[in-house]
């Protein structure tokens, strides 16, 4: 067979119409040729959107049901029900915020139990603890802060607790001198359960107004705690036992919000509403049983049946002798010599002074 041939072959045949045109691709369909009704064309091609969106569903289910089917085994549970521990528990960042919380409660146990002398420093870390309300409200602070939506909101609850607690105790003589000199020197026994109902109540706030609340109650808790540092008998003096306070208390907040902070969700908001309930009661029985000033007693009224109305004098004189009671020498270390007995002059006569007896020198006889 030729080439020529083979070309021909090849060739598309055009068709002949019956009025001599020539057509090269294929002859339209009477109902695409005719122009159909408005109406017809409208519901045709709501017909087709239909039976196109069937088919991406019924395509869509059927992979659902085979992945279903795969995973059997693990059923899948609804987001922001309970976190996943396994993938948090793999995580090395929540292993080293546990081995830092474990390292506190370690040392603490130890310095409790191994009998030592206690350093300044030591001294200090037990200091904080010692305060135990505002404790409590320091470990309301690590929840508040392991709630915050972003770590720059982490970071400023951290920062203001700090900075707080070291510029106070930093320059604390000027500045307890200026709160003694304001209004507020007369009312100071109320910042401490105020601190710790402020924590309570940020707790049981969302969004961006618990970020707000738990940064003012940080600040609030460091100035309380850091008047507890300064007029204590060492406080400030030492520069050890202040340290010492100062890195217990941001472990109180840093240590528990580092590992909180892998559980946050929406079913941490109960838990921190419960411990926020906790701090305020807390804080009102601190408030009622400790901290409100009571009437003082004054002191009985003396006996009038008693000499001298029952007052009791007692003068110690500067040369070093012997204190007086009520006009008597008193016998501190009892070598004095006992008082001879007071003689009544209303007697007739006086009582006769005792003689010893001789001692007899004639030896028995036999």
């Amino acid at each position: 067979m030729s080439k020529r041939r083979q070309s021909q072959r090849s060739r598309p045949k055009a068709r002949v119409r019956a009025d001599g045109s020539t057509a090269k691709g294929q002859r339209p369909r009477p109902d695409e040729a005719l122009p159909a009704p408005e109406g017809k064309a409208e519901s045709k091609t709501k017909a087709k959107a239909v039976a196109r969106g069937k088919s991406v569903a019924s395509a869509a289910a059927a992979s659902a049901r085979s992945s279903s089917s795969a995973a059997s085994d693990t059923p899948p549970v609804p987001a922001g029900n309970r976190p996943d521990f396994a993938a948090i528990f793999a995580n090395p960042s929540f292993r080293r915020s546990l081995w830092l919380l474990n390292a506190g409660v370690i040392g603490l146990l130890l310095s409790q139990g191994i009998p030592h002398d206690y350093g300044f420093l030591e001294l200090g870390a037990l200091f904080t603890l010692s305060v135990y309300d505002l404790a409590l409200a320091m470990l309301g602070l690590a929840l508040g802060a392991a709630m915050a939506e972003t770590r720059r909101d982490f970071a400023a609850v951290i920062a203001i607790f700090l900075g707080v607690l070291v510029i106070m105790l930093t320059f604390f003589d000027p500045i307890f001198s200026l709160i003694l000199s304001s209004p507020l020197g007369e009312v100071l026994y109320l910042i401490a359960p105020t601190a710790v109902m402020l924590t309570g109540a940020s707790l049981w706030l969302t969004g961006r107004y618990r970020q707000w609340a738990v940064m003012l109650a940080a600040g609030v808790v460091a100035f309380a705690f850091s008047l507890f540092v300064g007029l204590d008998d060492i406080g400030v003096g030492l520069l050890d036992f202040a340290f010492g306070t100062v890195m217990s208390a941001l472990w109180l907040v840093l240590a528990p919000a580092l590992m909180l902070r892998h559980f946050r969700g929406p079913w941490l908001k109960i838990p921190s509403r419960i411990v926020g309930s906790w701090l305020v009661v807390i804080g009102i029985i601190v408030l009622v049983s400790l901290y409100v000033p009571m009437p003082l007693k004054t002191p009985a009224l003396p006996d009038p049946s008693q000499p001298d109305g029952g007052a009791i004098e007692l003068q110690i004189p500067d040369d070093g002798s012997a204190p007086t009671l009520n006009g008597e020498t008193l016998d501190l270390d009892g070598t004095g010599e006992p008082d001879e007995p007071a003689v009544d002059p209303a007697s007739p006569e006086p009582p006769a002074a005792t003689e010893a007896a001789p001692d007899t020198t004639t030896p028995p006889k036999t």
